[in-house]
This record gives structure tokens, sequence and C-alpha cells, in this order.
């Protein structure tokens, strides 16, 4: 059973990072069960990072304005379509589909071959996100496994839910950077 502590509200600083100026992510509960908590992370950062991408134009997406990185918003933005695929549709939910932007002979598709409308990204982006909302309403549990294709050993939802929140909150670092440097917008 949780335990309950009493505390008395804290002063709060003045001086708190500003919230992103045009932010509608709904606040992550900070009582609810761990699918709950979980789900709530992950839309959270995917709604991040979509903001980082929002009202920038469409060309600007492909800048690589921190050299001597390759990353770009258009980059982040079709890797984590490709990460959203591999994790939930192809790792955890079993699908032999094809990876996206990835061949052997050209690993680095989604960051270096930006020649791809932006536009489509987004949709693709979107779309993949949906289809992995869908797996996880389909599983029964946290509990629930997949198979790791690489070595065959088991991995859970659970895995999977913290892994995804690690990949978004790493690359909406970067993301933070990268529109900062296209028109100085900040916030988080």
């Amino acid at each position: 059973r949780a335990r309950r502590h009493h505390r008395t509200v804290t002063p709060v600083p003045k001086h708190f990072a500003e919230r992103w100026a045009a932010d509608t992510r709904k606040p992550i509960p900070r009582v609810a069960t761990e699918a709950e908590m979980l789900n709530a992370f992950l839309e959270w950062h995917r709604q991040t990072f979509e903001l980082k991408c929002s009202n920038v134009d469409p060309g600007r997406l492909s800048d690589r304005g921190i050299p001597p990185s390759r990353l770009s918003l258009h980059g982040l933005l079709r890797h984590m379509a490709g990460v959203e695929r591999w994790w939930f549709r192809r790792q955890f939910a079993g699908e032999d589909i094809d990876l996206l932007y990835y061949s052997d002979d050209e690993p680095d598709q989604d960051f270096e071959n930006l020649d791809g409308d932006v536009g489509v990204a987004f949709d693709v982006w979107r779309d993949e996100c949906e289809r992995s909302r869908l797996v996880v309403a389909g599983a029964s549990s946290l509990d629930d496994t997949g198979t790791d294709g690489a070595t065959g050993e088991p991995l859970t939802l659970r895995w999977v839910l913290l892994t995804m929140i690690a990949e978004y909150a790493q690359h909406n670092g970067h993301a933070d950077l990268l529109r900062e440097q296209i028109d100085g917008a900040t916030g988080h």
C-alpha cells in the first residue's frame, strides 16, 4: 500500500524555465497506474518533439545547425518514425515489415538522405506513433513480451515503453538545440 507523506507546500522559485509558447500538452499525471504513467510520459515526449518541429519553414527542418553533427529536425523526425516501428511493431509485436530509412548499404538514411518531403515524413511518423499506440492497447499487460530480433531474448512492453521514453528524451534535447539554432525558439 502506498504511503502518504504530508508536507507543506514549498515556495516556488521565481525563475523556472519557460514552457513552450504553443504548448498544448496535457500535464503528466502524478498519481496513476504504472501503465498510465508510462504511456503519459511517452505521449508527452512525442508531443514535445512535435512542438520542437512546429511552426518552422519546412526547408529549415533539414538545417544541420550544429556542426560537425549531421543532425537535423527532419533527420530526427525520420529517425523517430523508424524507432517507433522498430521497437513496437518489429521487436514487440513481431511484425515482418521493412525498416524505415535504413538499408545495410546505407544505414544512416534517416539522417543523411533528406531530399524527401518533410510533410510526408511527418505523416509517416504520426502513422507509426498511432500504430505503436494500437500495439500497446492490444497488450494485456506491461509484462507481455516480444522477442529481441538480434538476441532472441524476450523483452517486456514495460521495457519497450521505457526505452522509447529514453529515446525521445535524448532526441528532444537535440531538437531543443537544433530549433534554437533555426529561429531562437526555446522552452520546455
